[in-house]
């Protein structure tokens, strides 16, 4: 079993999980994170949920939860972390930019299902992104599936909104890129302040997205308030 840090006492526990403090811009993965196969994972996360629910006091012999463990462990492995998994990056493969369409282009509402890294409880919203070709030219889908890739791993949104541009950036040649992230926390609407009404919004704007009179615009193709 891991022992906590001695610093992070319950108290400095508490306070990260409470006001969204994000530790790093990276997702803070040991070294060795994927020295141990899927199917070792899925085993020892399984053994894991079995304890947490005994603890719980329910009856693992029940037809309806025997299953539960092992589903609980291949969906985390599988589906709702696949992200931290290196080898789930999408190929963003760019193309040529051969019509020579040199305004931003703007993708909406591309759906968000990622996890608070406080509680383990879901984000769910819809994330922006733009761009502006300096020469190449990305595949629609594969901007999904980007955001995707970095929402499926315990999250922090400002941290994600910064992963989606920096991964867009890197495989277009450009700094001209941004992202929106507007999510219900559940840690927030479920639990602690029952709030079931707010939602959380964030933003990362490189290169020509910082100049007011592009943020503005993509702004506007958004309808949200320019002076943002």
């Amino acid at each position: 079993m891991f022992e906590l840090n001695s610093k992070m006492n319950d108290e400095r526990i508490e306070e990260i999980g409470d006001n969204h403090v994000a530790t790093s811009a990276k997702t803070p993965l040991r070294a060795d994170a994927f020295t141990i196969s899927d199917e070792e994972k899925i085993n020892k996360i399984q053994e894991s949920v079995k304890d947490i629910l005994h603890t719980l006091g329910m009856d693992l012999e029940d037809d309806s939860i025997q299953g539960t463990p092992k589903r609980v462990a291949k969906a985390f492995v599988n589906e709702i972390f696949m992200g931290l998994n290196p080898a789930n990056m999408p190929n963003p493969s760019t193309f040529d930019n051969n019509y020579n369409y040199g305004e931003m282009l703007v993708e909406k509402n591309i759906v968000v299902y990622s996890t608070c890294e406080h509680h383990l409880l879901p984000i769910i919203g819809r994330a922006h992104v733009a761009y502006i070709s300096n020469g190449k030219v990305i595949g629609l889908s594969k901007m999904n599936r980007i955001v995707e890739y970095f929402s499926k791993r315990p999250q922090v949104q400002e941290r994600l909104t910064m992963q989606i541009v920096q991964a867009m950036q890197e495989a277009l040649g450009t700094q001209d890129v941004a992202c929106v992230i507007d999510a219900k926390h559940l840690c927030v609407n479920s639990r602690g302040i029952k709030d079931i009404e707010s939602s959380t919004v964030t933003s990362e704007f490189g290169g020509k997205f910082k100049e007011k009179e592009t943020k503005k615009e993509f702004l506007q193709y958004l309808q949200m308030d320019t002076n943002f």
